[in-house]
């Protein structure tokens, strides 16, 4: 196995547990329609589908093309009141990234979060900072499973493509990976649903914890 020059991250379910917040927007919104809250363990799975998947499980049927698009604005303004009180790195990425870090392999993040919300979460996580990267939902024309992002994203950081690893928790990740030519990496503790099959997504491997990647790398402490 030849070592990645760098490693690229999706953001929500794979570096940060962003669900908390993304739930308590979802229950404003519920509660000002007079709707029934979402527990977290409800919301979790589907917080990688961002607005759409969270007001879909939130409102069923009643989320259509009638108030699809002020119910989205709705929610978006909820998140954006106040989108880092409760996300958290997940277990082991401060220390994977100080790793790489020291292992001199670059890390870049690759979302189809919104611009507006990224910029407003890595001010908060000091870590991030030194993305060698970041492409957002909205920095091109098209976002993932499109591997656009991702050879962007690895334009950006000097690297070929064929040097990069794509981690992501979402099958759309896996896709715009193995499209992007990339080795792929499921993370297997983020947001994945009962009804995902992701054994079908063809991921080059899959990690249970963030710090398993140290092992896909075989960076152990004397390798530092």
């Amino acid at each position: 196995m030849i070592k990645p020059e760098a490693i690229l991250f999706d953001l929500d379910g794979t570096l940060l547990d962003t669900a908390p917040d993304l739930q308590r927007a979802l229950n404003t919104v519920l509660a000002a329609h007079g709707r029934p809250e979402v527990t977290l363990q409800q919301a979790r799975p589907v917080a990688s589908h961002g607005s759409t998947g969270l007001l879909e499980l939130g409102f069923g049927d009643d989320f259509n093309e009638h108030n699809r698009l002020p119910l989205r604005q709705a929610f978006l303004e909820a998140y954006a009141d106040d989108p880092h009180r409760d996300t958290r790195y997940f277990a082991g990425v401060e220390t994977l990234l100080a790793r790489l870090q020291s292992a001199s392999i670059k890390y870049a993040i690759v979302t189809n979060k919104p611009t507006q919300f990224t910029d407003a979460l890595l001010p908060h996580f000091t870590q991030l900072q030194a993305s060698s990267a970041v492409v957002c939902g909205d920095t091109l024309k098209v976002a993932k499973p499109d591997p656009a992002p991702l050879l962007y994203a690895a334009q950006l950081s000097q690297v070929d493509p064929a040097r990069c690893w794509y981690v992501g928790d979402a099958e759309r990740d896996i896709e715009a990976g193995r499209r992007a030519g990339m080795t792929t990496v499921l993370a297997a503790y983020g947001y994945i649903a009962e009804h995902d099959q992701p054994d079908s997504w063809q991921a080059s491997y899959a990690i249970s914890d963030a710090l398993q990647l140290l092992d896909l790398l075989k960076l152990t402490d004397a390798a530092l």
